[in-house]
């Protein structure tokens, strides 16, 4: 009987060991951080940080140990002392995670998540360092003809694509790991839907709840429901006299309209303007409407706008800044951002922009 008692217990501690998850181990260095101060390990939420845990400076580093709630959890490590705030990223999941911290960078390694954030993030650093140091020769440069910077914008056209199809094929390479999907999730948005879309159908299901790529989905769902070929979504807004319009009032008597979404407090915006009163003066007589959609939260602000800029068109807005209902439908994400929409309600073009405006009316309101 005794017998029977130890063979049970010795099979209920096997299978304890074999369900035991595997530990953690955080070792990182802060810099400048002196003895006795305090790390926090930190979840991101919607209302701000949450601390976990804690651990003290001691020899001029600090150590976590555990054992991950879930399988490769985003976190951060945060220090903070008068004037000295420092974070990094990290995967909390089995292994040695190594983490040293300055005010001007903080790299991670020891773990597969880790090891693919980083490299990520190493390498979105050389192009973007790359990018900008011809943009700013190209710009800054009183020595260069306009030729020379002609070209050297031709060269960072060149490098632009370029380091989007690196970026794309990180991505790629990494979406079906916890870094791969978040890194999707983060940066996303800043791709074309075409090339977003296939990637977040590589995503593994269990990574498809991070709430990064719900928001990506969600997004990209959108877009793709108001790309060209589409019919048109319609809302109703309010004039800056107050009085509630529909865009479908202007589509259906127009034979283009173009919905222009902008901002009074938008540089980028105000700088395209001319380029959409050009537009409008040349093609207003062949059937061509302007539509102008803003992102203001401010109704004075708004119309000074629409006076400063001498904007003649049609005017909406719910005045709700970026939560504008119109802009979710759409799913503009920045600004100015455009759409083209023919009188059957067709979306012909997305996102005109400049020269573009015009050679499109062109080809089609011969």
């Amino acid at each position: 009987m005794k017998k029977m008692v130890w063979f049970a217990a010795a099979g209920v501690m096997a299978l304890a060991a074999c369900q035991e998850k595997a530990g953690y181990t955080i070792k990182g260095t802060a810099e400048g951080a002196s003895d006795g101060d305090i790390v926090y390990l930190q979840n991101r939420t919607e209302n701000g940080f949450e601390a976990l845990d804690s651990t003290v400076v001691k020899g001029g580093a600090f150590e976590f140990k555990g054992v991950p709630d879930s399988v490769a959890a985003l976190r951060y490590i945060t220090y903070s002392n008068g004037d000295s705030h420092m974070a990094a990223m990290i995967f909390v999941e089995p292994g040695t995670v190594t983490v040293n911290m300055s005010a001007q960078e903080s790299r991670v390694s020891g773990t597969a998540n880790n090891d693919v954030m980083q490299g990520f993030m190493d390498e979105y650093k050389r192009i973007n360092d790359e990018m900008e140091s011809i943009y700013k020769k190209a710009t800054t440069d009183s020595t260069l003809t306009a030729a020379q910077q002609d070209s050297l914008m031709k060269v960072l056209d060149g490098k632009e694509a370029e380091g989007t199809g690196r970026i794309l094929q990180m991505l790629s390479e990494n979406v079906d790991k916890a870094a791969g999907a978040e890194l999707l999730g983060m940066f996303g948005m800043g791709f074309e839907v075409a090339d977003v879309q296939p990637l977040l159908e590589k995503v593994p299901a269990p990574l498809a709840s991070n709430p990064s790529l719900v928001r990506l989905k969600e997004y990209v769902d959108v877009r793709v429901k108001t790309s060209e070929g589409q019919k048109y979504t319609d809302f109703a807004l309010d004039t800056p006299e107050g009085k509630q319009v529909k865009l479908s009032d202007y589509v259906t008597k127009n034979k283009y309209t173009l919905v222009d979404f902008w901002a009074s407090w938008c540089g980028p915006c105000r700088r395209e303007m001319p380029n959409v009163v050009a537009a409008y003066a040349k093609y207003k007589a062949k059937g061509f409407e302007v539509v102008g959609v803003s992102l203001d939260s401010n109704l004075e602000s708004w119309k000074k706008g629409i006076a400063d800029l001498k904007i003649t068109w049609p005017q909406m807005s719910d005045l709700k800044g970026w939560k504008n209902e119109a802009a979710g439908l759409y799913g503009v994400r920045s600004i100015p951002a455009t759409v083209l929409i023919a009188q059957d309600g067709t979306i012909v073009a997305r996102d005109l922009r400049g020269e573009d405006i015009e050679a499109k009316l062109a080809e089609l309101l011969k």
